[in-house]
């Protein structure tokens, strides 16, 4: 009844249970960051030593076919740069584009877009780590106002009538610290990881370009090389 007759313990109330919902999702964040850098890892490891262990460039290009991991992604999108009419028939403006600059362009489109994947959620942490401390105090500030008043009303100001109710709206402040400071330290942990996942596939590009530069930047799809050659009319005939 407290809650319905006294909006001020009602906010003081609802900031704490704000908080304890940015504790969960937290956790569940953390929880959920941990999978996703952890599969990415596992997933560019197999690729990657698929990769190196391919004789050519060319052989290599028929590994990356519906490989999962980010590594695999950027060099999927490498390939389909440098394709010999992968955008299209030859002699359409999108082959008008010169092979090297659509290549340097691919791979750093990629890795934006894997950045992107990666940071989803961080940006969640941050916000929990730097307004939970000010919910918690708003909640505290509520609660000594209700405090005072109560104080006020009752017409006594003695030590155990000020520490019990100011105590308690201490609490929020004390739930705000402790839901802020995971917070803050989830987010700058996979911070660190995401920067290191970035520069690993930075690292990645440049290889994968000095390997496209010896061929040109140019490289035949698989599917047409691995088309069988057209039987002769006379063949047919003769079955």
């Amino acid at each position: 009844m407290d809650l319905l007759t006294n909006p001020f313990a009602s906010v003081e109330h609802v900031a704490i249970w704000l908080l304890i919902g940015f504790s969960v999702v937290t956790w569940g964040l953390a929880l959920v960051k941990t999978i996703q850098f952890a599969r990415l890892k596992r997933q560019d490891r197999r690729f990657l030593g698929r990769f190196w262990s391919a004789p050519t460039l060319d052989s290599a290009a028929g590994q990356v076919a519906e490989q999962p991991g980010a590594a695999a992604h950027l060099a999927q999108a490498g390939f389909a740069a440098i394709q010999i009419g992968a955008a299209g028939q030859p002699g359409d403006l999108a082959q008008s584009i010169n092979h090297q600059d659509r290549l340097e362009r691919a791979l750093r489109q990629q890795i934006q877009r894997e950045r992107r994947s990666l940071e989803s959620g961080l940006a969640v942490l941050a916000s929990i780590g730097s307004t939970s401390p000010f919910i918690g105090l708003f909640g505290t500030v509520w609660g000594i106002m209700e405090a005072l008043k109560g104080i006020s009303a009752a017409g006594n100001a003695s030590l155990e009538t000020v520490a019990g109710p100011i105590g308690a709206a201490l609490v929020a402040t004390g739930v705000g610290i402790a839901v802020a400071v995971p917070a803050v330290l989830v987010y700058n942990y996979f911070l660190r990881r995401l920067k290191l996942a970035a520069a690993d596939l930075e690292d990645f590009a440049h290889d994968f370009y000095s390997l496209a530069q010896k061929s040109a930047f140019t490289l035949i799809p698989l599917p047409l090389a691995k088309r069988p050659a057209p039987v002769p009319a006379s063949v047919k005939e003769a079955v």
